[in-house]
């Protein structure tokens, strides 16, 4: 293993999260960063299969009126280069909120009943839904590494107008998670040992 290496556990779980379609409306969510995500999600997914790690599906089905990521509106769906993979997967979670460790099934049950420890972190939002379960599983106990090229994010406006680029606000992800002691902020070559 070169110093750049990751070492993975042999059960380590890579989760896959809200990997849908309605994340490519940008008329919806505005400018995006990381073209790049995608491709990183599908090598994990690829490496995670080929080494017969568990790969968890995580879906975001939203109760927003009028969100594209709503269980009845196509954009809930996958996109189609996780639906490909989906039949490889070892849990589909089923969530309304941003933490997959609030879905159905029961994320922390299903990881503790097969001895997992360790969690790679992918997905959309950056800054959202990723986040928020990375920090959720390092207070839990979990070894946490978030692959920050595996997610992407879109510009967001705050408090009186104040807003950030999707660059700035996954900068602002690594540094809460990583300095925060939640995770181990890495990349996806890091992670395929190349």
């Amino acid at each position: 293993m070169t110093k750049n290496e990751i070492a993975l556990a042999p059960d380590a779980a890579l989760l896959v999260i809200d990997v849908q379609k309605g994340f490519d409306d940008a008329s919806y969510w505005g400018p995006r960063n990381n073209p790049a995500a995608e491709a990183n999600i599908a090598a994990l997914m690829d490496a995670w299969q080929e080494t017969g790690r568990p790969v968890v599906l995580v879906q975001h089905a939203s109760r927003t009126a009028g969100s594209v990521l709503a269980a009845d509106h196509p954009g809930h769906a996958f996109k189609d280069f996780v639906a490909d993979r989906a039949g490889e997967a070892s849990l589909l979670v089923t969530k309304t909120v941003n933490s997959s460790f609030y879905g159905t099934p029961d994320l922390a049950a299903w990881l503790t009943a097969q001895g997992i420890g360790q969690l790679v972190v992918s997905g959309i939002q950056t800054n959202m839904c990723v986040e928020t379960t990375a920090r959720m599983a390092g207070n839990l106990g979990y070894d946490v590494l978030v692959p920050l090229d595996a997610t992407h994010t879109f510009d967001l406006a705050g408090p009186d107008g104040t807003g950030l680029t999707a660059d700035e606000l996954a900068t602002a992800t690594a540094v809460n998670l990583h300095g925060g002691g939640f995770a181990r902020v890495v990349t996806t070559a890091q992670l395929l040992g190349s």
